[in-house]
């Protein structure tokens, strides 16, 4: 089938996902959303998340999509479940995923886990990680400014690695082995975050774990596109495509890439 993948996030972050499931599903054609005029999510109330998901599924159903990964963390948390719930089409999140990666990797089964303050309070990391092994402590920080960060193309600055500093100076001492990057913007802060954590920690990137599991459900409902072809992508976002543009170029390595506002 070739209809297309949609692929949401609330800003530029689901990127890292789409570009694991091209890697993955190099013949799928995909539509992604970046909802940019309203992020961050992870600082936003349960209603207007919600509300926000609903409207950016709404968006990519209108697109003809066969299936939507909710990319964003912080709207996989609050809204997934609904989601499911309210709508016939398949729809994945990235959080499970990311659990099992994590659960794969630790070996002192000591683990931290960063994202927004929304994903984060919502303690859906630690309830998915604990569900899988019990043994494992989990402990949380939000991080709130990484975000904007990377949203303002500030990623591989200096302000980025200050503000990692101060974020996980209390994760660093807590003997952990595994780092869960809990929001699709922050593997795109990567250096940054492995310059302060070093190198025995391990960075868990959901996107991976994601992109298979997308895989997985498209062979199951037997809707893979059959066609050995390489697939479209489509880029819109609710406001500055072009600010959008420049980082998706760099991000994605293309140099031709039309956004549409």
């Amino acid at each position: 089938m070739d209809k297309p993948i949609g692929i949401f996030d609330s800003g530029l972050g689901g990127l890292t996902v789409l570009k694991e499931v091209r890697n993955v599903l190099p013949f799928e054609n995909i539509v992604y959303f970046g909802d940019t005029k309203r992020v961050p999510y992870g600082s936003k109330s349960k209603e207007d998340i919600i509300k926000y998901t609903f409207e950016a599924i709404d968006f990519l159903i209108s697109k003809n999509v066969k299936v939507i990964v909710i990319a964003c963390n912080t709207a996989t948390a609050i809204s997934l479940d609904l989601a499911q719930k309210k709508y016939d089409i398949p729809i994945i999140g990235v959080i499970k995923s990311g659990s099992k990666s994590v659960v794969s990797k630790t070996k002192n089964k000591v683990v931290g886990v960063i994202g927004t303050t929304a994903t984060i309070n919502s303690n859906s990391y630690v309830e998915n990680i604990k569900e899988l092994d019990k043994s494992i402590k989990v402990f949380q920080k939000a991080c709130p400014l990484f975000v904007p960060i990377v949203e303002e193309g500030f990623s591989k600055t200096d302000v980025a690695k200050e503000t990692a500093k101060i974020y996980l100076k209390d994760l660093i001492n807590k003997d952990i082995d595994t780092l869960v990057l809990g929001c699709t913007h922050y593997p795109l802060l990567k250096d940054s975050i492995k310059y302060v954590v070093g190198e025995k920690i391990n960075l868990v990137d959901p996107a991976k774990e994601t992109s298979i599991t997308l895989r997985d459900v498209l062979i199951k409902k037997n809707i893979l596109n059959k066609k050995s072809k390489n697939g479209i992508c489509e880029y819109f976002v609710s406001d500055n495509p072009e600010k959008f543009s420049l980082i998706a170029k760099d991000l994605l390595g293309i140099e031709d890439i039309k956004v549409f506002g």
